[in-house]
């Protein structure tokens, strides 16, 4: 089977050495994706659904250059600094693959790669013909 590799550009990437998202045949797993903005930083900082919707626009984004969706979307990993935010981020979480309810997981870390990160997502999917 083939690998293919997505890169999102983001400055870790180079710095720690990994991609955004690996497809082995119709298996894609998306790494855990920060709230970065468009021009670098993070993106809405203290708004917790406005992050969590960057991180799925972002997945959005990789999952699309394999040939998928967010509906190929299978298993969801949350990890936020504040569990008290859940509603917040469940509600992105919601909107964004609930159509199609993947097993999901929300935990609660000490700290992202930048203090004012609320949120990082990482999705596994399926799509069909991206390997």
């Amino acid at each position: 089977m083939q690998k293919r590799q997505v890169f999102s550009g983001a400055e870790w990437e180079a710095r720690v050495g990994y991609c955004r998202a690996v497809a082995v045949g119709p298996h894609v797993y998306v790494g855990g994706t920060a709230p970065v903005a468009a021009g670098g930083g993070t993106h809405a900082k203290g708004d917790a659904y406005a992050q969590a919707i960057r991180c799925f626009e972002i997945i959005e984004a990789a999952l699309r250059e394999l040939g998928g969706s967010l509906a190929d979307v299978v298993r969801t990993r949350m990890y936020v600094t504040d569990i008290e935010r859940w509603p917040e981020i469940g509600r992105a979480h919601k909107e964004k693959v609930g159509a199609h309810a993947p097993a999901a997981t929300m935990v609660e870390v000490r700290r992202l790669i930048a203090p004012d990160m609320i949120v990082e997502v990482e999705v596994d999917a399926y799509v069909e013909g991206a390997g």
